[in-house]
């Protein structure tokens, strides 16, 4: 049976190849909701961005909910710097022909998740975890139903927002602690791992010459100009290794770890800690995803992506 799945995002161009590499693996992928949070862009954006997504993937049976407009805590942090003024630069989509489903996103995690059996949805969030954070804190007795949270978020060295912080974790690092401290299963892609996923430029070349819509927004959003200092000279697909490993985990390796996220508003907020060698002697709460088959992994999303409209 497909695994049913919720997606939190903030698209964001990698948020955007995720959410279509979703689209094109109904057999293996129930996507039940499109949640959106505050992160690359504000809330109205990502909101727009997704139903745009949405759109391209010819997806409108998958309802897609607004939700948290900032961080728990801080105020909004976001990165048009890295993403273009409206998150999605080089795709070229139209604005959305529908609207997002009524309701917040929040309560909408809620209610799918009150409504699956015990280890019934595996939550995806792929920018800021606020609405994670804030459905947990409403509603505790969901989380037996979470059979795992697998995300994009953190960092085992340098960060990419501060020498300290990953983005997303950076954003909104008192909804990180409190996912990271959920007790459930959680599988982490931090920018050790993400970093490595990098298609190569005949990759990209195929991507672009698929004849379908979808290819010809992602070679856009791939081959766009980016500014420097984020890490890598190409782009990185930080949010598709999430959906990629619920397709194809044998791609990647990583150990379980105690990962702690540090709150205070310093030099290193946003820091994810990984106790890698067990030094703490914690109780892991993590799995750390730190080693990917780059190639391997965009070829096999190609062939996924090309099946598009």
């Amino acid at each position: 049976m497909p695994e049913a799945i919720i997606i939190d995002t903030d698209p964001g161009q990698d948020d955007a190849v995720a959410l279509l590499l979703a689209f094109a693996s109904r057999d293996r992928i129930d996507l039940k909701a499109i949640t959106t949070v505050a992160g690359n862009v504000p809330v109205a954006q990502t909101t727009t961005n997704a139903l745009r997504i949405r759109d391209l993937g010819q997806r409108g049976d998958i309802p897609v909910y607004r939700g948290a407009e900032g961080p728990l805590v801080f105020p909004l942090e976001t990165a048009e710097f890295v993403c273009g003024p409206d998150g999605l630069a080089g795709a070229d989509l139209p604005a959305p022909a529908s609207e997002a489903a009524p309701g917040h996103a929040v309560q909408a995690i809620i209610d799918l998740c009150r409504t699956a059996p015990e280890d019934g949805v595996t939550l995806c969030p792929l920018g800021p975890l606020t609405n994670l954070a804030l459905a947990f804190r409403l509603a505790p007795d969901i989380l037996p139903k979470v059979k795992r949270i697998v995300l994009m978020g953190g960092a085992i060295g340098l960060g990419n927002i501060t020498p300290a912080a990953e983005f997303n974790v950076h954003v909104d690092p008192h909804a990180a602690a409190i996912v990271f401290g959920c007790g459930r299963p959680i599988v982490m892609f931090g920018l050790g791992v993400t970093l490595q996923a990098i298609a190569s430029h005949d990759q990209i070349a195929r991507i672009g010459a698929c004849g379908n819509a979808a290819g010809k927004a992602v070679s856009g959003m791939l081959t766009r100009p980016r500014p420097g200092g984020l890490g890598s000279d190409g782009h990185p697909m930080h949010d598709p290794c999430v959906i990629a490993y619920l397709l194809w985990p044998e791609l990647f390796e990583g150990r379980d770890c105690f990962v702690a996220v540090e709150t205070g508003d310093g030099p290193l907020r946003g820091r994810t800690t990984i106790d890698w060698n067990g030094r703490l002697k914690r109780a892991p709460n993590a799995h750390v995803v730190s080693a990917v088959k780059a190639h391997e992994l965009f070829e096999r999303m190609i062939e996924r992506l090309a099946t598009l409209p």
